[in-house]
């Protein structure tokens, strides 16, 4: 592998190409890649995804609901009949506080009829009736606002059926109109209203202002009655009774004669 060497004998001199050739500089061993260390906030990340998952929101609506009728069970508000309001109380705090505890009784699913009637014995005509629908609208958007956030996406995928079906579409396209038919007839449950309106795609302003306008036939006439509850004989009380009565019968002429959009397929 000598180039070439001296004439005169002198030593053998290697050339830059043969240096080249010949010294081979050894492969680098492959560095190995250190392993991903799992990050500890990735369990807390899916506990969060669990915990706001559609069916973990329902299942926190369901507890709120339960415990907010049995805290009805145990305070029992329809003692507000018999005894009174609380004495330091009057005027216009007591007619807010009322509807306040009015809208929360609501979502709990107390009666509007037992309520409207206390605040017409407590409060008498004027003040009773701007109480009740203020504490109407009140609960029915808390309702309507729990339905919403905590029940909706998990609800929906299960409107399969054909009535359910065409229910949140007469709901959904007709909600200013459906939401009054059905604040003006007396045989639909305050609660179960609000809550099929949250599952639908009806907007916050059409529930609230149907639900407003809706109401105030049925809620002045029970407050009327309620007034007028020591004299059931009075015209006031028996055109009360009267004016409950026409909104329920008008409510299922309309909802008979709206009855084929529900048959729709």
């Amino acid at each position: 592998m000598l180039d070439a060497t001296t004439r005169s004998g002198g030593t053998a001199t290697a050339s830059p190409r043969a240096i080249a050739t010949e010294l081979v500089v050894p492969a680098l061993a492959p560095v190995p890649v250190a392993t991903t260390v799992a990050v500890p906030g990735g369990l807390a990340a899916r506990c969060t995804r669990v915990l706001l998952s559609p069916w973990a929101r329902f299942a926190l609506l369901v507890v709120l609901l339960a415990a907010a009728a049995s805290s009805v069970l145990l305070f029992e508000p329809q003692k507000l009949l018999a005894d009174g309001w609380p004495p330091q109380l009057g005027g216009v705090s007591a007619a807010a506080v009322f509807a306040l505890a009015y809208g929360l009784c609501t979502v709990a699913f107390v009666p509007r009829p037992l309520l409207n009637l206390a605040a017409g014995a407590l409060f008498g005509t004027q003040w009773g009736t701007a109480a009740s629908l203020a504490g109407t609208v009140l609960g029915a958007g808390i309702a309507f606002g729990l339905g919403r956030l905590l029940g909706q996406d998990a609800l929906r995928p299960l409107l399969r059926g054909r009535l359910l079906k065409a229910a949140d579409g007469q709901l959904s396209r007709h909600g200013m109109r459906s939401m009054l038919v059905a604040r003006l007839f007396p045989g639909v449950p305050f609660w179960a209203a609000n809550y099929c309106a949250a599952v639908s795609r009806m907007g916050w302003l059409s529930f609230l202002v149907a639900t407003a306008l809706g109401s105030i036939p049925n809620t002045a006439a029970y407050v009327v009655a309620g007034a007028r509850a020591s004299s059931p004989t009075s015209p006031a009380f028996l055109i009360a009774m009267a004016c409950i009565a026409l909104p329920a019968v008008g409510g299922a002429a309309v909802a008979w004669r709206k009855r084929h959009h529900l048959r729709r397929p």
